[in-house]
């Protein structure tokens, strides 16, 4: 099944995309683990766990490892399913620039921006070259 695309603008702000992204990519991790990799601070990222976790994308456990509180948080079902449809339509807007990911293949209908031409180095005629005079 694909996920359809679809801008989100809850995940769309920086810091949540960021936190987004990397659970996505990391499975449950730690506060300090998360807080350390995206240079955040203890607030900004509590914040931004809150507001993941009232839209379902994120899931947040809390436990004591000793005498010391510990918070870890990771994607959720709905969190990834969000995600993924966001990074499909960028991946659409983006598309629609005519510039190429990695991975993506260009349009029938246009050039691969990323092509050298064919022979010449330069894809502009010599007689159309000047030199620039230095005074």
């Amino acid at each position: 099944m694909s996920i359809p695309a679809r801008f989100d603008e809850l995940i769309h702000a920086p810091t949540r995309l960021s936190i987004v992204s990397l659970l996505g990519a990391s499975g449950w991790a730690e506060f300090r683990f998360l807080r350390d990799t995206l240079a955040l601070s203890d607030s900004a990222l509590s914040k931004q766990l809150t507001v993941l976790e009232g839209a379902g994308y994120i899931e947040i456990r809390k436990a004591f490892v000793g005498k010391r509180p510990r918070t870890w948080a990771r994607l959720s079902r709905a969190g990834r399913h969000a995600f993924e449809g966001h990074v499909q339509k960028l991946r659409e807007i983006v598309a629609q620039s005519g510039v190429l990911l990695d991975g993506d293949t260009p349009p029938l209908d246009r050039p691969d921006p990323r092509a050298r031409p064919e022979g010449n180095a330069s894809s502009v005629p010599a007689a159309t070259l000047r030199t620039a005079r230095v005074p």
